[in-house]
């Protein structure tokens, strides 16, 4: 880990950070994998790392950036996977009924209008399909990091239930998950003022910590966690 300078330093190395814990990012994977069906998006797909974890799972994944820059990056790191359709996705969008899920992991809490975006994303998706989320969880861990990455909100399962039910869908889903993940975040970003990042305290974390909270969170649901995961359904509509 690093202190905290400018912004696009600090997300070059979350991002950067993110990337190297594997063990992390697979976990998160298998949250998502029995909801989406055989043909889902991915709304925010950054530089394709859960993509292509999701991708050999289904017949076709589509990866979306909403920022030229990084679709240009994304397009360039997914070349080579035939079943991986990479486009630009704006919301709000009026396209409709497309797609048999839809996943977005950290994303929802950089936008403003996160129930309209909610729509947007719900009818992209087949009645009846679902999406699946990840946020970032509980406001008092909000940190410089937060602020210098983009994020405007953090959330609790309450403020979360409350968004879905405000966008028109139906909540099969709402759980806090790593629950010492929040506990080292917030040491870490809010005490000793650093950023995540490549390095040994990440990759200890990944190795050694990770799969004990993943073991234990399979027998117990946390009643705290560092993320939000979040599934609601898409109503089946009216004739």
């Amino acid at each position: 880990m690093s202190e905290i300078t400018g912004d696009q330093q600090v997300q070059s190395e979350v991002l950067e950070g993110l990337a190297t814990a594997v063990n992390h990012r697979r976990w998160f994977v298998e949250f998502a994998l029995d909801y989406l069906g055989d043909d889902p998006i991915e709304i925010g797909s950054g530089l394709g790392d859960y993509a292509l974890e999701w991708a050999p799972h289904f017949t076709r994944f589509t990866a979306t950036e909403a920022d030229p820059d990084r679709l240009v990056a994304l397009k360039e790191r997914l070349t080579g996977h035939p079943n991986i359709e990479v486009r630009q996705m704006l919301l709000p969008t009026d396209e409709l009924n497309t797609y048999s899920g839809a996943v977005s992991y950290n994303v929802l809490e950089h936008i403003e209008d996160h129930v309209g975006a909610l729509r947007s994303i719900s009818g992209l998706v087949h009645p009846g399909g679902a999406i699946v989320l990840i946020v970032p969880a509980f406001p008092f861990a909000m940190s410089p990091v937060d602020v210098a990455t983009g994020h405007v909100r953090r959330y609790t399962k309450r403020t979360m239930a409350e968004a879905l039910h405000a966008a028109g869908l139906r909540i099969e889903r709402v759980q806090y998950a790593n629950a010492l993940g929040l506990l080292g975040y917030y040491m870490a970003t809010s005490v000793f003022k650093l950023t995540p990042s490549e390095g040994p305290m990440v990759k200890f974390y990944d190795r050694f910590v990770l799969p004990l909270t993943k073991g234990a969170e399979r027998l117990v649901r946390p009643p705290f966690g560092q993320s939000v995961f979040a599934v609601a359904r898409v109503p089946e509509r009216s004739a």
